[in-house]
Formats: C-alpha cells, sequence, structure tokens
C-alpha cells in the first residue's frame, strides 16, 4: 500500500492543528508552518503526479478495511493532476497574504491549511459520503475565510453564500439518502456497478439522485441559474481569499466530471443528467460573457470571468469525448492560477488608484504602471484566449474537439464568449491605465518580492503555452482513463494494489 496518499491530508491537518496552538505566539510561527507545510503539499503533490502518470491507480484503504465496505482514497491521473493545481495555487496565495492580508484576523493561517484539507480530501476519496464530508470541511473554512477582515459588505455576502451552501448541502444529503436506499453503498466505484445493473423500477430514484447531484455540484461550480451568489462574494473578500477561492468552483467541475463519468455515465441507463450539461455550460458560458461585459469593478469582472471558465469547462466534459474533456483539463490550470493572479494584481493595482480603487472610472495614476501594465496586460490576453498564450491553446483544443451536431452551438458561444470578453478586458485596460487624473498616490509603491506571487501565476500562461506538448499529452491520457471506468472499478474493488 502506497501510504504517500495520505500525506496531502495529514499535512494541512497537522499544520492547522499547529498553528491553533501557535495563535497567541504571533503570526510569524504561523507563516513559518504554514509556508512549509504547502512547500511539502507541492513536493508530495508533484511526486504523486508522477506515479500516477505512469497509468497505475493506487487505492489507499484506511484501517485496512477493503472497498466498498471501507473509506478509501483513491489516486488516479485526474485526482492528481487536482491536487498539484491545488499546491500551486495555494504557495503563491499564501506567499502574497504573508504581505499583511494575514493579520486582518488571527485564524487565517488556521483555516487555510483546512481549506487545503477539504480541498484535497475531495479530490483523493472515493466515496461519496467522504465527498460530503471533505466538502464541508472546506465550505467551513471557506466561510471564515470570506469573513476575514470583517466589514459590513463581506458579512452580507458571507451570509448569503453561507446560507446558499447550508441547502446545497441540504440536498447532497438527500441524494446519498437515496442512492444508499437504492444501491446500498456509497463507493463510487461499487455504484458505477450497481447502477449500470440497476433493474427498470430503480430508475426513477436513481434520474432523482443524479439531479440532485448535478445541482449540487453546479452550486458548488457556480452554472446558471445558481451563480448568482459567486460575483458579489468574490468581489468582497480580501484578494488573498479571492484568489484561494478560484479553484473552489473547479471542486464543483472535478466532481460533476468524477459522479458523471463513473457513476451516472452518458450511455448508461441514467443518462439524463449527462445529456443536460453541454446546454447548461454553453448558456452559463454566454451569460457570464455578456455580465463580464457590464461590469463595473475589476473585481467583479475577475468574478464574472470565473463563471465563462466554468462554462468553458463543463462545456468541454459535456460532450463526453475523449478530446472534449482532455481540453479542459488542459484549460482548468490555466483558467485557476491566471484568474487567481489576476485577483491578486488587483488587490495591488487598487491600492495606487486611491479612491478609484478598482472601479472602472478615471483615478490616480499608477505607481509603477508599465509594471503593473505588462503584468495586467499578459493576463488579459490568457483570458481572453489571445495567442499564443494558454488560453488560446485551450480553446482551440475546445473548438476542435466538437462534433459536427454540437459545432456550430460550440463555436458560436465559445467564439462569441471570447469576444465579448476581449471588449470588457480591453475597455478595463484603458480606463485602468489610460483614463487618469490627479497625481501617483505616495507611499503606494510595492517591491518585487510582494509582487513575485501574482506575477507568477499570471505567467503560468505563458509556461503551459510553452509546455503545450507534453501537458496535452497527460490531459489527454486522463481523458481515456476517465472515459474508461473499468479500470477505476477494477482498481478499487480488485483489490489491485502494490
Amino acid at each position: 500500500m502506497n501510504h504517500w496518499i495520505i500525506f496531502p491530508l495529514l499535512l494541512p491537518l497537522v499544520a492547522g492543528m499547529l498553528n491553533l496552538l501557535l495563535v497567541r505566539s504571533g503570526v510569524g510561527a504561523q507563516r513559518v508552518v504554514s509556508l512549509l507545510t504547502t512547500f511539502a503539499l507541492l513536493v508530495f503533490a508533484l511526486l504523486l503526479l508522477a506515479r500516477a502518470a505512469s497509468g497505475h491507480i493506487d487505492v489507499y484503504e484506511l484501517g485496512n478495511w477493503p472497498a466498498p465496505f471501507g473509506i478509501v482514497l483513491v489516486l488516479d491521473r485526474l485526482s492528481a493532476l487536482m491536487l498539484v493545481l491545488t499546491a500551486l495555487l495555494a504557495l503563491p496565495v499564501l506567499a502574497h497574504a504573508c504581505f499583511g492580508d494575514d493579520r486582518r484576523g488571527r485564524d487565517f493561517h488556521v483555516l487555510f491549511p483546512l481549506q487545503l484539507l477539504g480541498l484535497n480530501g475531495a479530490f483523493l476519496t472515493g466515496d461519496l459520503f467522504n465527498l460530503f464530508v471533505f466538502f464541508e470541511i472546506l465550505l467551513i473554512a471557506s466561510y471564515c475565510l470570506a469573513m476575514h477582515g470583517q466589514g459590513p459588505e463581506r458579512t452580507r455576502n458571507a451570509l448569503r453564500y453561507v446560507v446558499l451552501n447550508l441547502i446545497g448541502s441540504s440536498l447532497f444529503l438527500i441524494a446519498l439518502a437515496v442512492i444508499y436506499g437504492v444501491c446500498g453503498s456509497l463507493n463510487m466505484a461499487d455504484l458505477a456497478v450497481k447502477v449500470a445493473g440497476s433493474a427498470p423500477d430503480q430508475a426513477p430514484l436513481l434520474h432523482a439522485a443524479a439531479l440532485l447531484l448535478l445541482t449540487v455540484f453546479g452550486l458548488k461550480s457556480a452554472i446558471l441559474p445558481l451563480f448568482l451568489w459567486l460575483p458579489g462574494l468574490y468581489a468582497a473578500v480580501l484578494p488573498s481569499v479571492a484568489a484561494l477561492f478560484a479553484i473552489m468552483t473547479k471542486v464543483g467541475v472535478y466532481a460533476i466530471l468524477r459522479t458523471q463519468s463513473l457513476i451516472f455515465t452518458a450511455d448508461g441507463p441514467v443518462a439524463q443528467s449527462s445529456a443536460l450539461l453541454l446546454p447548461l455550460a454553453l448558456v452559463t458560458l454566454a451569460v457570464g460573457s455578456l455580465c463580464v461585459l457590464g461590469s463595473k469593478r475589476l473585481r467583479e469582472l475577475l468574478a464574472w470571468l470565473v463563471i465563462v471558465s466554468v462554462g468553458t469547462l463543463l462545456a468541454g466534459i459535456g460532450l463526453w469525448n475523449a478530446a472534449g474533456i482532455s481540453a479542459s483539463l488542459y484549460y482548468l490550470p490555466h483558467t485557476t492560477l491566471v484568474t487567481a493572479g489576476l485577483f491578486l494584481l488587483e488587490g495591488l493595482m487598487a491600492r495606487q488608484r486611491g479612491s478609484a480603487a478598482d472601479r472602472l472610472e478615471p483615478g490616480a495614476p499608477m505607481a509603477q504602471p508599465d509594471l503593473y501594465g505588462t503584468l495586467f496586460l499578459v493576463g488579459a490576453m490568457a483570458s481572453a484566449g489571445l495567442p499564443p498564450l494558454s488560453g488560446f491553446v485551450g480553446k482551440v483544443l475546445l473548438l476542435h474537439a466538437a462534433a459536427p451536431g454540437h459545432a456550430i452551438w460550440l463555436w458560436s458561444v465559445v467564439l462569441g464568449g471570447s469576444l465579448l470578453g476581449l471588449v470588457a478586458l480591453v475597455r478595463c485596460g484603458s480606463m485602468l491605465f489610460w483614463k487618469t487624473e490627479g497625481v501617483p498616490v505616495s507611499g503606494t509603491v510595492v517591491s518585487w518580492a510582494r509582487l513575485a506571487p501574482a506575477a507568477a501565476l499570471i505567467l503560468a500562461a505563458v509556461v503551459l503555452a510553452a509546455m503545450a506538448g507534453p501537458v496535452t499529452a497527460y490531459t489527454q491520457a486522463t481523458a481515456t482513463q476517465i472515459l474508461t471506468p473499468q479500470i477505476y472499478i477494477e482498481a478499487v474493488l480488485g483489490g489491485a494494489n502494490p
């Protein structure tokens, strides 16, 4: 049994407990613990990625209880990719937070590793009930992080977020109860077998459960019409929190991909929810693009770009072919890292614009316009899908994946959304950097060290484009593995452990 799989859960759990004990010792010691833990998570995630790249699926049986009776963690190409993405995002976001955001409340370094614990657990678990448990862990941490720094606007939006997710959690439990009542199991591999062999009289309950799960995961990923909580929340929280939340919607996308490709497959007896995915994704993308165009604040614009990215990701997944899923998996790290970098950059730019902050109206000229302008240009080009950056590569792969019957709708919405996003970002850039008035605000010049986390995340678009060959090779192998669920089922239920 490969015990390394448990480390992405143990490390943040221990770090959270240590930082809780260090609350009265000052933030310095907590920073050391958090930074060392997050760096170690990146190292372990890369090691696990290298192991998963061979195509072997590792199963870790907690308590040595075999599936489907015990709790299992499953490492395949998809979960390894998500672990690496989480660690790659967390390290620069944490470094940015250590320049002051973590001082806005004493529990930041307790909540941050617990958020990572919930994320990593959701990606590794092979059991629907434990997916619910890890969802609750990351949600509880995110509730508190959303309130970090306080303020009336932050409180209002955080409360809406809490209420909606409590409703979502209740629906999740109802869906699990229905599935358990019908199938007698919540292990995902076991459910894949039982749902595929279900009797016709069980179909209505399984259909209802599949639609409930799609609703719950749609709320987490912010698809139409369940995305109205996101723009206000992301516009209100601290920049480092908004950057970390860039991966929160991707947890919902991951859960949709995992459950719909393994349990409620497009060619199985419960295929209705899979068929709904593509139209929902295209409508989400279209409406999100229109809202990007109407944004009045940079942070609000970036929040709508998150929704656009969710629509793009689910459009590729909703094609249910290897090329579409591979394109989405390539686009996933691009949009997560670049959007997070833009959130961090926005916080620094808003300080230099004085009272105008991030509102798209004339404000004070920036003290470092060339530096900020270059980074914003790279981030905007990547987000809009302009060549030669990774956003362009991802969208080209997605467009080529469309079957003739879907091509006209996919091409129209994706290209139209890209055009609207480009217009909005050009308008935003001209307002922030050209339509200025007054003199630069004193005392707002930042050091290279403080700007480095945002720059590293935004420049990931260049790295992903340069490494498009090996990255797409990995995503294609991952898509093939996802669309061959029997490999996953045999690894989990067949006891294929090293």
